[in-house]
């Protein structure tokens, strides 16, 4: 398992995006949306979403969640229409049978993954050879059910060195885990429930805190240095 090293201090600067964003190829932006009540005005990011978006949002049954899904879909639009140069109503997301969203025609070139929990969305964009990723975040809070989740999920080796952690560690220890897992998953769209196609290579995977109290992974094919990472927020971006 990995160790331990969730520290406030290694949260990365998270800065607005310039007015020109250039991605390079193989480059790797991550984008923050706050979807808490101090994020974007419901209304106003309503406008921002596409009927299909509109439509999934309306299913949802409380409305803190209808709300937080609200920011994270038009944080989401405005971050990817700021590469594909156009209206953030217009960007057309699609959907793989397993869910996994994406762009296609002339917008294929660009490869991104979203997640949220709680009040914070992390979006991870992308472009060139091997583009596609996976982005998981995780809000770090008391959990009573995340061993039966290991015993469910996870290999016989990460659960055994899980259940040797102390007490105090052993959630942090399955959020690492977890977060790597989903990432994993997300990056090949295959799903939780489905092994790896054979002769494929997993994925490099690394962590990172993007704001105190949550913890997120990353796997693409091949991660570029970390030092060249863009931590861009998404305020009025």
């Amino acid at each position: 398992m990995t160790e331990l090293r969730l520290n406030t201090g290694d949260i990365p600067h998270w800065r607005s995006a310039p007015r020109h964003l250039y991605l390079a190829p193989d480059a790797l932006h991550l984008w923050r949306i706050d979807t808490s009540e101090q994020g974007m005005n419901p209304h106003d990011a309503w406008q921002l979403l596409t009927a299909a978006q509109r439509t999934r949002i309306a299913a949802l049954r409380y409305p803190v969640h209808q709300q937080r899904s609200i920011r994270t879909q038009a944080g989401l639009n405005r971050i990817l229409a700021k590469y594909l140069q156009c209206a953030p109503s217009e960007v057309v997301i699609q959907r793989q049978a397993n869910g996994k969203p994406y762009l296609d025609g002339e917008a294929a070139w660009l490869a991104f993954s979203i997640s949220h929990s709680h009040e914070l969305a992390l979006v991870g964009v992308s472009a060139g050879v091997n583009a596609a990723l996976g982005v998981d975040c995780e809000h770090i809070c008391p959990r009573t059910n995340y061993l039966a989740i290991a015993r469910r999920m996870f290999t016989v080796d990460q659960l055994a060195s899980l259940q040797l952690c102390s007490e105090s560690d052993r959630l942090e220890q399955f959020l690492y885990a977890w977060t790597a897992l989903e990432a994993d998953v997300k990056c090949d769209g295959r799903g939780l429930c489905r092994a790896r196609q054979r002769n494929t290579e997993p994925p490099q995977i690394a962590h990172l805190i993007p704001a105190a109290g949550y913890l997120a992974a990353i796997a693409r094919a091949q991660l570029p240095p970390r030092a060249s990472w863009q931590y861009l927020e998404c305020a009025e971006c």
